[in-house]
């Protein structure tokens, strides 16, 4: 760690000492080279909140659009310079004042401050207390962090959206990737009868995972192999939503992940008597408590794709290629 110190005014306008920490910040968006590592105080916590020292993070589809400009760049790009990401495990270092249920010392995981300002492209990220949970003793800090934004918009999506009962009948597109492997484990767990697509070479990982049944999208037409499903987990966009709707039974729905439904869209959805629409997913701590339960029984496993925190910009690139099985996660310490 940097031991740096840099001087800084608290309220009472004494003078204290902050060490310094590593980050990677952004001046202005664009491409992999708009990633600036560089050295910044460590952030001051709220009464609310907890300071974390961060071991592993991992990125997401919305890393990489906010970066680029879309995303959620809209809601954050006032903060310019930002520091981007949300995911993060650690270990607390400090605690505010009205919170109770972290001490230092703690090892921790969870979703910062999604769709705000999260800041976890760095070694210590200041974060509400309610946006984390515990990890479990036997999950690893890579792991941890893999079970983040991925893990909570599946569950959020299947339990909280659509209200998925066992015996019914799912679609996952993109099954084998961030969100789409934890939404077939979740599924299945669930007593849900899961159909997942992907490609070829990821067949055997996509049932390995539960899926009952899997679809080349390379070689097939999901609309010819599938009929009759309760929901459709939407995580690629595009086209996908209005070809879904011919395999969804009426009084079914259609989430999608990626981006909103197109009105003319949503419209043709509800002539055949399905409900279609974006979700977002909301940083929980007692979502991510429920997480934390299934992680340490061993009922989802992430997949993870390991690099290094100097790797950012091989990392944001993997990302973009759309082809990355599970999730991409970098370590710190």
């Amino acid at each position: 760690m940097l031991c740096r110190n840099f001087e800084v005014s608290n309220r009472n306008t004494e003078r204290i000492n902050v060490k310094a920490m590593k980050a990677i910040i952004i001046n202005e968006f664009g491409g992999t080279d708009k990633l600036e590592y560089t050295t910044l105080p460590e952030p001051v916590i709220k009464e609310d909140e907890v300071l974390v020292r961060v071991h592993a993070i991992a990125i997401n589809p919305v890393d990489v659009k906010t970066r680029q400009g879309k995303g959620i760049a809209g809601l954050i790009k006032s903060g310019m310079p930002f520091i981007l990401g949300w995911d993060i495990s650690g270990v607390v270092t400090a605690v505010g004042s009205e919170v109770k249920v972290f001490a230092a010392g703690d090892e921790v995981f969870g979703m910062v401050n999604f769709p705000g300002h999260g800041r976890a492209y760095a070694e210590y990220v200041a974060t509400p207390a309610a946006h984390l949970a515990k990890k479990p003793a036997g999950i690893t800090h890579q792991q941890a962090a893999a079970t983040t934004l991925a893990a909570l918009t599946a569950w959020q999506g299947l339990f909280q959206q659509a209200g998925l009962k066992k015996g019914q009948r799912i679609l996952v597109h993109a099954a084998a990737g961030g969100v789409g492997h934890f939404v077939v484990q979740l599924a299945k767990h669930a007593g849900a009868y899961v159909i997942g697509t992907s490609s070829a070479a990821n067949k055997d990982f996509v049932l390995g995972l539960g899926a009952d049944e899997h679809v080349d999208y390379r070689n097939q037409l999901f609309e010819d192999e599938v009929k009759d499903v309760d929901l459709v987990f939407d995580c690629v966009g595009g086209e996908h939503v209005r070809r879904s709707i011919a395999v969804v039974r009426p009084g079914g729905m259609i989430i999608s992940i990626p981006g909103s439904v197109p009105e003319e869209v949503a419209a043709v959805a509800k002539e055949n008597g399905v409900k279609a629409f974006f979700f977002l997913v909301q940083s929980s701590d007692a979502d991510m408590t429920a997480l934390a339960d299934l992680l340490e029984q061993g009922i989802i496993v992430p997949y993870v794709n390991h690099f290094d925190f100097s790797q950012m910009d091989m990392a944001h690139q993997q990302q973009a290629s759309g082809t990355t099985r599970g999730r991409i996660v970098l370590t710190i310490l």
